[in-house]
């Protein structure tokens, strides 16, 4: 693995140049966290060459046990699958939720990084290795410096992309044993200015269903259609009518999203087969809207399908929640990201995006916020070419570390 280069911590701390200078500690945990580099890089670039993807991360929640262990945690494994929470109680005071995903996405690299993945099929194309590995960072420092008054629960979560890992943790006790007064998490952005902390209160990411249509006719001979009934026409014609639940149903001031991803049919030239399956996902921004795309992809689906004389079999499941931001914890991440890279680089008013983030589900249960941190890449996320940016591990592990210390005072 090779080292971090030096060039990479004066980047982060130059983040930092316009923070408030009078009763700040906040540069602190960065100038510390970027003592440890050398080490965190190596961990991060591991991670990336191994990557595993939703509820398989044994791998990674073992190296993410061992080091939170060592520093001094009382580690609990296996919650939700592969999930490991790491608590460190320093008196009393709030009890502080920090979580980070730890999976990959089922896709090929196509990097020439010396650590590349080494698995087929699995990649980190989102930067969840760097996510852990900033939330690694946090946990030392944390741990090193004993800053605060009260718990700080570290969570790793595992299968956040679409499996639904955080749901698994709650359901599996996760807030029952180990209660969080407040939750927060960091996404890196490489669509934005690298060092550039953005939020925004309410709504922030889409909920997502994703749904499978079977649309079943009659096969035959593709040479005698007229003998059965063809659901390959039937399914190109759906395909059409699904684009109008959003362009003549949803008001051109809202947002959704309708997405044909998948059309699967046939095995053979000469065949028209039984069966058509198109797949796809629905993007919302608020429960109304959802609710009225759901019902208008089963009616139009059922009734087109009738149309061509097929019936259609319809699995639309429930994903992604909302993420819903809590002002006041919006409100905290604003204040310390300014204090660490400047007002001038804190963006409290993004525009929502419609990916979706299954954090969203923690925020359910707990009021917290979820913040995107700008990175350099060679990629857009969840492109082959994409590439966390290291230089920014300080900054997201500094914010992550110095929110526990003002929601519960310094040590």
């Amino acid at each position: 693995m090779k080292n971090f280069p030096a060039r990479a911590v004066h980047s982060c701390s130059s983040l930092a140049g316009t923070r408030k200078a009078k009763g700040s500690n906040f540069m602190s945990a960065m100038e510390k966290i970027a003592t440890y580099m050398d080490h965190l890089v190596r961990v991060r670039h591991d991670l990336h060459r191994h990557p595993e993807i939703g509820f398989e991360e044994t791998r990674t929640a073992g190296i993410v046990a061992d080091l939170l262990r060592g520093w001094g945690y009382d580690v609990h494994e296996g919650i939700g699958g592969t999930g490991v929470v790491g608590v460190l109680s320093n008196g009393g005071g709030r009890s502080i939720g920090l979580r980070a995903d730890m999976d990959a996405l089922p896709m090929d690299e196509e990097t020439d990084l010396p650590f590349r993945s080494v698995n087929p099929g699995r990649f980190h194309g989102c930067g969840h290795d760097g996510h852990t590995t900033m939330l690694l960072g946090a946990a030392r420092y944390l741990a090193e410096t004993r800053g605060f008054h009260g718990t700080v629960n570290v969570i790793f979560q595992p299968a956040e992309e679409g499996l639904g890992g955080a749901r698994a943790m709650i359901a599996d006790g996760l807030f029952d044993k180990h209660p969080c007064d407040e939750i927060y998490a960091i996404h890196n952005a490489p669509h934005r200015p690298k060092g550039q902390v953005a939020l925004r209160t309410g709504a922030t990411m889409a909920a997502a269903d994703f749904f499978d249509i079977t649309l079943t006719g009659q096969g035959m001979h593709a040479g005698m259609p007229h003998m059965g009934t063809d659901p390959i026409v039937a399914g190109a014609a759906l395909v059409q009518a699904l684009q109008t639940i959003v362009s003549r149903n949803v008001s051109p001031v809202d947002s959704a999203v309708l997405s044909v991803t998948q059309l699967r049919a046939g095995s053979a030239y000469n065949v028209v087969p039984d069966q058509a399956v198109i797949s796809g996902t629905i993007r919302t921004l608020n429960e109304a809207i959802r609710a009225q795309a759901q019902e208008r992809l089963r009616t139009i689906s059922e009734k087109l399908a009738a149309a061509f004389d097929c019936t259609a079999s319809i699995d639309l499941r429930d994903t992604f929640s909302v993420l819903d931001n809590h002002a006041d914890q919006a409100t905290v991440v604003a204040g310390v990201a300014a204090d660490l890279v400047g007002e001038g680089n804190v963006n409290t008013e993004m525009e929502p995006t419609l990916g979706s983030e299954d954090f969203a589900d923690m925020l359910k249960v707990v009021p917290g916020a979820y913040a995107f941190v700008g990175q350099d890449s060679t990629g857009a996320l969840h492109n082959p070419s994409y590439s966390f940016d290291d230089e920014i591990i300080p900054l997201g592990a500094g914010l992550m570390a110095e929110i526990v210390a003002r929601r519960c005072g310094n040590g």
